[in-house]
């Protein structure tokens, strides 16, 4: 089995090397490693430079603007049997290709979703931490014995490469393209994986902008996704879940507004049900994570919890309600963890 990693890249001169030299130092070496610089104006080109003949270098004609667009002109030059997508900003855990190459060995499989971490920077990064946490080892658990993976994230997904060639390929008509991925694998009838030993560790936005903009790409996606595959779901577990984040994520998000002017008493009381929750899951994901800080980011938990509600409701109207379709990419500026 030969396997590749694929890496988009645009001006991430800060992060590409601890990038790079993870795949390098994997316990199972990948037969091959494409970096596509998207015409990087940074000092991305000089340090890939630095690798040699270790890793093979593509460099777009001009900048995509967009990584699905990097992710297709890197595909090209890919020659691997599978091929593993991860992020510039992103370190794959030593094991991460022997995990993925021992699921790949069972052939009904024709993709695989890791475990997102995330990197310790500040109160932003350990909110996203603890949501990575819930989602990794709850929701993705339960979606993986329903077989309905909702995602394959992009900065920890393993596909065959003749699978995707032949049936997946890109479209760039949503902004989300690794859940536009796993959308069609679903419809087409195909296996997705998911193991939680295959971890990776990458940088979330580390200023409320960059958060907030990201969160309307990852919603507004979800929204495009939404509806351009829209179908009456004929699996239960498909149907489940996707009631769950469409139907009463919105009814949940308007309830988190409304709620205080139809009974403010009642508001109150679900509001202290809702922290007291939070709290376990912080204490959880300090457990599971053995990381203390967690226990101490309630507040901010529930702040974003808010913007997050907001920021959904506001993609539906965008997306669905008034078909303004954003294609644009924001790219957070990155930090030296």
């Amino acid at each position: 089995m030969k396997i590749s990693i694929l890496i988009p890249c645009y001006n991430e001169a800060l992060t590409i090397e601890k990038c790079v030299n993870s795949c390098l130092n994997q316990k199972r070496r990948p037969d091959e490693i494409v970096v596509v610089n998207d015409s990087s104006t940074d000092d991305t080109a000089k340090i890939l430079k630095k690798f040699g003949k270790e890793i093979k270098v593509v460099k777009t004609p001009r900048n995509t603007g967009n990584k699905s667009h990097a992710q297709e002109y890197g595909l090209k030059f890919i020659t691997g049997d599978i091929f593993i997508t991860t992020d510039g900003d992103t370190i794959l855990q030593e094991d991460f290709i022997s995990i993925i190459k021992k699921d790949m060995t069972d052939e009904s499989i024709s993709a695989v979703a890791g475990y997102v971490k995330s990197l310790k920077y500040n109160w932003l990064t350990a909110c996203r931490a603890l949501d990575y946490i819930i989602s990794g080892n709850i929701d993705k658990l339960a979606q993986h014995y329903m077989n309905f993976i909702f995602v394959i994230p992009g900065a920890a997904g393993a596909f065959r490469t003749k699978v995707f060639r032949e049936k997946i390929f890109f479209t760039h008509d949503t902004i989300t393209e690794d859940l536009d991925f796993t959308y069609r694998l679903h419809k087409l009838g195909y296996k997705i994986g998911y193991n939680r030993k295959a971890v990776c560790y990458t940088q979330d936005p580390t200023t409320l902008h960059a958060y907030i903009n990201q969160m309307r790409r990852w919603f507004g996606g979800g929204w495009q996704n939404f509806l351009k595959h829209f179908s009456i779901p004929e699996k239960p577990g498909m149907a489940l879940e996707l009631s769950l984040m469409y139907v009463e994520g919105l009814s949940l998000s308007f309830l988190a507004f409304v709620m205080p002017l139809i009974n403010l008493y009642m508001a109150i009381n679900l509001f202290l049900m809702y922290c007291a929750v939070a709290f376990l899951f912080c204490v959880f994901g300090a457990i599971k994570d053995n990381r203390m800080d967690l226990l101490f980011i309630l507040p901010f938990y529930i702040f974003l919890k808010y913007v997050n509600a907001y920021i959904f409701i506001e993609q539906f109207f965008k997306e669905i309600i008034f078909r303004k379709k954003n294609l644009s990419w924001f790219k957070p500026e990155r930090v030296n963890i």
